[in-house]
């Protein structure tokens, strides 16, 4: 398959100039819809905006918000202009923030005024106390020294930030030739989308991601489900994340399909949004999956119109596939694999794999990508059918960490390696199952225990809606197993009788010698649960270890 040469700018126009009147977005909740050509002159118009304000090609302008139709159109309007868009999750709060814009060198800010209940101008306030006796577009923070520019996602009139309408109206200061211009200066293989890994340990790091990494990304992403411009996929997923952003909105313009989109994820609403625009493919995390099969009014929708989507972001139960291809009727689901660092999507499963792949494995590596399995903490190659860590290699590798060399030269050795930290079984075809992370890892007097087969025997306990499992620190073994268990509404399993499900179908040293039934799991705001959390919850619940 040939790479595409193309800037994300350029990727939209010639979809409009394939299909103009093709349904390119629709908002169920806002009724918003726009064909490509409609879609197309907005994106103009905020490049322009963006131009008028004085943001040159290379700036950084971060954007704060939830699935909002303006985050859509700066995506693809920073494409055009050629600033760089540093995305932000939309759980952080005060500190998180003052680190990012800090740490990416932010000139603008674009955000929503408040998320679930938390008013992000108050904490851009707390972060930024000068905002508010700023003149609009020279914002002199003390903590910030780059930041000028804020722009709030509403209609109000303030005295320090710009709203949308007030930019959307600068651009009619700059001409549609001085945009051309601008586009033309651009090149595939520049950094276009900065997006902070998720912080599940560690301080979040900027992953620098090109035109030519997203866009081929995206593109291959959609010929793994076949998508095509008759397509309709619905995206529930956060688009502040590579699943969002690249996996959702930059592969279904790939195509010229249509985007359905919902600013953040309610299980009802995504199963009113499929049933009503008669979606074809839609994406989410195995959470999201889980809460729409288990709707109390999930026979009341229409479905039938599934065929595809991906299911990915965390480990994926088998159960739960099962379940999305029979009772959701997407019989073509994939599940892909991949992180931030490399576009994201490593490895994918195709429509027609064998059920049995597909819910067993992540698929194979996408064409013009290079996987290897190697000892953990070298580059030594092992045999099909041995564990090891899993590295990558292609056109799909980030430009490295922003300022951040060190962690680069750690993540990509000197022959252009990115080593993932997963560990990873290859069989001779190809196919490739995810076993865990290092750090997740067990190791029991001596016994190196995956959690992954734990987990993936417990989900089929007929009582467990979701499992995690850690180890926690213990004096005589080294650590032991602990099952952090969601059981499903109603099921009233307890601790021994999880033990004697166990009992002589899995090895004694892998039953958990813990148990402990939560309502739900810390989690990242892209469906990411945050196993570290576990293991420090665990620790407060156990106090020192267990004789």
């Amino acid at each position: 398959m040939t790479l595409l040469k193309v800037t994300v700018g350029e990727l939209l126009e010639q979809k409009v100039n394939e299909h103009p009147d093709r349904e390119a977005v629709v908002y169920p909740e806002l009724n918003w819809r726009k064909t490509y050509s409609e879609l197309n002159s907005i994106v103009d118009q905020a490049a322009k905006g963006f131009m008028a304000l004085g943001i040159e090609k290379g700036e950084h302008v971060a954007i704060w918000s939830d699935n909002k139709p303006e985050w859509l159109i700066s995506q693809f309007a920073t494409g055009k202009m050629g600033a760089v868009l540093v995305t932000v999750n939309t759980n952080y709060r005060a500190k998180e923030l003052e680190y990012l814009l800090k740490q990416s060198d932010a000139t603008t800010l674009i955000l929503a005024e408040s998320f679930k209940g938390s008013s992000y101008l108050d904490i851009l306030r707390e972060v930024c106390p000068e905002v508010d006796h700023a003149e609009k577009g020279k914002l002199e923070c003390k903590h910030l020294p780059k930041l000028k520019n804020i722009i709030v996602l509403n209609d109000k009139t303030y005295s320090s930030f710009y709203n949308w309408h007030e930019i959307m109206e600068k651009g009619n200061a700059i001409t549609d030739e001085e945009l051309k211009e601008r586009m033309n200066t651009l090149h595939h293989d520049e950094v276009i989308n900065m997006q902070y890994t998720s912080g599940t340990t560690g301080f979040p790091k900027g992953v620098m991601l090109t035109h030519y990494n997203i866009v081929n990304n995206a593109n291959q992403v959609a010929d793994s489900m076949n998508l095509t411009k008759e397509d309709r996929l619905c995206i529930p997923v956060p688009f502040f994340h590579c699943f969002g952003c690249v996996m959702g909105t930059l592969a279904t313009v790939a195509k010229g399909a249509t985007m359905v989109v919902l600013e953040h994820f309610d299980a009802e609403k995504v199963l009113k949004a499929l049933d009503q625009e008669k979606c074809t493919a839609f994406h989410g995390v195995p959470t999201m999956f889980i809460a729409e099969l288990n709707h109390p009014d999930f026979d009341k929708y229409d479905l039938s119109h599934l065929r595809t989507g991906i299911m990915a972001g965390s480990n994926c139960p088998m159960e739960v596939m099962k379940d999305v291809m029979n009772k959701m009727g997407a019989s073509e689901i994939t599940i892909a694999y991949g992180q931030t660092e490399s576009s994201p999507v490593i490895t994918q499963t195709k429509p027609d794999d064998p059920v049995e792949l597909r819910v067993k494995s992540v698929g194979k590596a996408h064409p013009n990508v290079e996987v290897k399995i190697v000892e953990p903490g070298t580059n030594k190659e092992v045999e099909p059918g041995v564990q090891g860590e899993l590295c990558t290699r292609g056109y799909l590798v980030m430009k490295g960490y922003y300022k951040n060399p060190d962690a680069t030269n750690a993540a990509i050795d000197e022959e252009g390696w990115l080593h993932t930290g997963d560990l990873a079984v290859m069989d001779e075809n190809g196919y490739i199952q995810i076993t865990g992370r290092i750090k997740d890892m067990i190791i029991r007097g001596g016994e190196n225990i995956y959690p992954r087969e734990i987990e993936e025997f417990l989900y089929q306990h007929p009582d467990i809606l979701d499992v995690q499992v850690v180890g926690v620190p213990d004096p005589k073994y080294g650590e032991e197993v602990m099952a952090w268990i969601i059981l499903k509404e109603g099921a009233t399993s307890t601790e021994e009788d999880i033990r004697k499900y166990c009992d002589g179908k899995i090895s004694r040293h892998k039953i958990p010698k813990y148990i402990q039934f939560v309502d739900e799991y810390p989690m990242t705001a892209s469906g990411k649960i945050q196993k570290f959390k576990l293991r420090e919850k665990a620790k407060e619940i156990l106090g020192s270890p267990q004789q």
